[in-house]
């Protein structure tokens, strides 16, 4: 799959938002070692970059040389204590040190692993999982899942619930055989299976669900086809001058566009200092664009699934579980690749190799015009480039796509695929709270919510941000004929007046403006963020939900900026019952956000009512949103591409497709 020739490394850290290297990593966990003595009992969580103030970095930039430092969260298995600590490489000392009780940090990876071997060896799981008809336990694949809250899941025991599943060999889909009813409570402290509860035997389904061709022919396999297409032709991406952008360490050049590409084991991917070269300056767009978290909780009331609603950044991290990308699967064409490096247990760098993408695509058309005439045509193709990574988190696969146009407009994309988290019902019986996707196999009602953190330098640091609303303009003197209608704009002036929903019926945007710095027509220059599909949560009042995601029941926050303010759901979810922090927290302060330094919270939802065609491996779904300029230019800013050569692709005989674009002419 991986052509060398085609794969580039970013060469190791140079400036002061670049990723914490291995040998820093390494060296983090060695000072924290010998300044303080630990105990076997406590366990590194998560070492990350202490990025230096915001004030620091517009003041001197990389010439200012600050402090290179690590934030540390640990935590203490024998006291159920959590700490935060500062850890200054360049001093070479542990800087801060502070203990948090009734909290509960992100859960690690050894103790994912620690739960099924646990689960797998407890008499009562073993009894009830041979009441099912299984006695090789070694088939069973357990899927630790975080516990949510409830008042014997308060702080002060850390729990997860992994649920059960029945594989026929080692590389089967055991999502197709799910033991409905089965729920098991592990305490991560004690390392011991604390309950084990049965609901009752639904027979696992008959039917596989396998997915890689090697496995589509055993017995009980249904697959959608017979064979492999035998039509797909090769399709290249070849760029045979190199890519358009350069990559000096972490910092991304192309077309006009400046950027830094960072990451964190929490959030995984994030920008910096995104700007935009016009006219020989570089115009500041994004400070720190970032996702904050990912909430999914479930619609399904049945014991196996109501207590399904996750956070998947807060609860796990998500920089921890990026893939290895791999060329002409993952990506195509001309590929920069950034590897990650995270943290185990122990302290010790871990790197996930090429966990970040970057490259170039055609995206069509940029504009066109067609004087009829004079029959002349100009007409310029888009591009954009592409920072991506994916991560698995147990059953699904998440894709995180940047992309930055020649036009000037940002685009964030979510692409969601992998397998769904599945039930089981009777002979006869159909769920009430989900889609049958096979024989006794059904995919619960479930809702995916994104909140993506952008930090915001529209032109500088002070920006307003407006509700802009289309409505229709009274009939009257003016408007005699009905048909006008024009745009209301809404100041959010402070805190308390964030917290808005999306409108399509009034074609809702949010404008990002610089009230200081005008452009060509006298207004001030602003980004406006498009919305696209959405919605809110189901659930309502007073449920899990309500009280631990409720940065979800709105889409647009704006708070002022506040560097220890990065997640939407607060800095620990993991059991936590909420209310006590995070964005409907943060904007209680009703700080003045009006030519302010402010940060714009969006949240979008993958709402999935579950399809049989998501089964047995899900199509990949879509979502986002955009971030185009408004008055930020004099014109279009695609202007100036250049003509592409004369060429197309014209149909071969008997066949009457064609297509756009550069390429070779069939005769």
């Amino acid at each position: 799959m991986r052509s060398e020739a085609q794969i580039t490394h970013a060469p190791p850290a140079t400036h002061p938002l670049d990723p914490l290297s291995a040998e820093e990593i390494g060296a983090v966990a060695s000072i924290v070692r010998r300044d303080r003595a630990l105990a076997a009992s406590i366990r590194f969580v998560s070492v990350s970059l202490a990025e230096p103030p915001k004030s620091v970095l517009l003041d001197g930039g990389s010439d200012a040389n600050p402090t290179r430092a690590a934030s540390v969260v640990l935590y203490d298995r024998a006291t159920s204590t959590t700490v935060e600590a500062v850890v200054s490489l360049t001093r070479d000392a542990v800087e801060s040190w502070r203990e948090l009780s009734g909290v509960q940090p992100g859960i690690m990876l050894e103790e994912f692993f620690a739960a099924e071997d646990l689960t797998r060896a407890d008499p009562r799981w073993q009894e009830a999982v041979r009441r099912r008809g299984v006695t090789d336990f070694s088939l069973a694949m357990l899927d630790p899942w975080a516990t949510g809250f409830s008042e014997d899941t308060a702080p002060g025991r850390r729990l997860v619930r992994p649920l059960t599943f029945i594989r026929s060999g080692p590389d089967d889909n055991g999502y197709a055989r799910p033991v409905e009813g089965l729920l098991v409570v592990v305490d991560l402290d004690r390392m011991e299976v604390v309950d084990v509860q049965d609901h009752g035997v639904v027979p696992l389904p008959a039917q596989s669900g396998n997915y890689m061709p090697e496995l589509m022919t055993r017995p009980g396999n249904r697959p959608a086809f017979t064979e492999l297409r035998g039509d797909v032709l090769p399709l290249e991406i070849t760029q045979p001058e190199g890519p358009s952008f350069t990559v000096d360490g972490r910092e991304v050049r192309w077309q006009k566009w400046r950027l830094r590409v960072g990451f964190s084991p929490r959030e995984g991917l994030v920008l910096h200092t995104v700007g935009y070269e016009d006219r020989g300056r570089l115009r500041s767009v994004i400070h720190r664009a970032s996702m904050s978290e990912m909430y999914i909780p479930y619609g399904d009331p049945a014991p196996t699934h109501r207590f399904k609603n996750v956070f998947d950044e807060g609860e796990y991290g998500i920089g921890f579980l990026l893939n290895p990308l791999e060329l002409g699967c993952d990506c195509l064409g001309e590929i920069r690749y950034f590897d990650a490096v995270v943290n185990d247990a122990d302290g010790r760098p871990v790197t996930i190799p090429n966990a970040i993408c970057l490259h170039e695509e055609d995206t069509g058309v940029a504009w066109k015009h067609t004087d009829f005439r004079t029959e002349k045509t100009e007409v310029r193709r888009s591009r954009r480039l592409v920072v991506s990574c994916f991560a698995t988190v147990g059953n699904y696969e998440y894709g995180f796509f940047w992309y930055l146009y020649t036009d000037a407009t940002i685009e964030f994309e979510v692409k969601l695929t992998g397998v769904i988290s599945t039930g089981a019902v009777a002979d006869g019986e159909r769920p009430g709270h989900g889609t049958l996707v096979a024989p006794n196999l059904y995919g619960p009602h479930h809702q995916h919510f994104f909140n993506v953190r952008l930090d915001m330098a529209v032109d500088g640091q002070r920006n307003s941000v407006y509700e802009v609303d289309s409505a229709p303009s009274p009939i009257g003197p003016g408007n005699e004929t009905g048909n006008a209608w024009h745009t209301r704009k809404t100041l959010l002036a402070r805190e308390s007046d964030s917290g808005r929903l999306i409108d399509p019926f009034a074609a809702r945007y949010w404008t990002i403006v610089n009230p200081e710095v005008y452009g060509a027509t006298g207004e001030p220059v602003a980004y406006k963020l498009v919305p696209g599909e959405n919605t809110v949560p189901m659930a309502g009042e007073g449920t899990q939900a309500w009280n631990r995601g409720g940065f979800a029941y709105k889409h647009l926050w704006v708070t002022a900026y506040d560097e220890t303010q990065r997640f939407a759901a607060g800095d620990y979810p993991n059991q936590n019952k909420g209310g006590t922090d995070g964005l409907p927290v943060y904007v209680q302060a009703d700080r003045p956000i009006e030519s302010a330094d402010v940060v714009v919270w969006y949240t979008f939802c993958a709402h999935h009512v579950v399809r049989p065609e998501d089964w047995p491996v899900m199509p990949t779904t879509r979502i986002g949103f955009h971030l185009k300029p408004v008055g930020f230019f004099d014109g279009n800013p695609a202007l100036d591409l250049p003509p592409s050569t004369p060429a197309c692709h014209s149909a071969r005989d008997g066949d009457t497709g064609g297509g756009e674009g550069n390429g070779k002419v069939h005769r």
